[in-house]
């Protein structure tokens, strides 16, 4: 579904992305996994056209969307949850997901998206009159999720979804993605919490320093030393 191919990013003369190469499969859970400042933001952000890569390829289902504007890769059924949420936190949290529907496919199944974030979420039920920054950081996660959901995705970018909330919270939100997977849409997991995302993800990519160091699935990442010394205190 999802191919990159020696992507390169730079903010000025500093390359925050460099080479990097991977790939997703429909239907499946792929986590990048890294310290602070590896690189990980900047490459959710230019898998969604937010971010413009110097060099290398973003291929889509076969189509090179390296060049394309990012209100295209919404209109091919790619959606991110950024890192912070970034809702508008004056606007109620109805709002808010309606925004997600914006675009004539995504409108007209509107009620049906909004049926389905609610069932995905049942807390947001209530709080739909609600502003959005008076949730808790818990829900105003869930409704960044939903909000990206309601463009009836087929690929699905979280970044750092687990940033800032407890580990119940972080539970739940995990519970919740799993959840997406399985009703089909592929996800593309940037997380810090490396063992919380290996223990979702079907397969995962360690990023660090713009690079990609490793890859492989869980299973075998976890087994490696330098995997247990640098990210599990092992």
């Amino acid at each position: 579904m999802l191919d990159v191919h020696g992507l390169e990013v730079w903010y000025g003369a500093a390359p925050a992305l460099w080479g990097v190469s991977l790939t997703l499969r429909a239907g499946e859970l792929l986590a990048v996994v890294g310290p602070n400042g590896a690189g990980k933001t900047t490459l959710i952000n230019a898998l969604c056209g937010i971010e413009r890569a110097r060099a290398g390829r973003i291929v889509v289902d076969g189509t090179d969307v390296t060049r394309w504007p990012s209100h295209r890769f919404c209109a091919a059924g790619i959606a991110i949850v950024p890192e912070g949420r970034r809702l508008f936190t004056a606007m109620t949290v109805r709002e808010n997901l309606e925004l997600g529907s914006y675009l004539p496919r995504a409108r007209a199944e509107r009620a049906d998206s909004l049926a389905a974030a609610l069932e995905l979420f049942p807390a947001l039920g209530e709080k739909l009159a609600s502003p959005a920054g008076e949730l808790s950081g818990g829900q105003q996660q869930m409704v960044a999720i939903a909000r990206a959901l309601m463009a009836r995705p087929r690929l699905l970018l979280l970044d750092e979804p687990s940033l800032g909330l407890s580990p119940l919270i972080v539970a739940d939100m995990f519970d919740a993605v799993r959840r997406i997977n399985a009703q089909g849409v592929s996800v593309l997991l940037v997380e810090q919490n490396v063992e919380v995302a290996l223990s979702l993800s079907d397969r995962a990519y360690v990023l660090e320093e713009g690079r990609i160091v490793a890859e492989g699935e869980p299973d075998d990442l976890l087994a490696r030393p330098e995997i247990q010394r640098a990210y599990l205190g092992v």
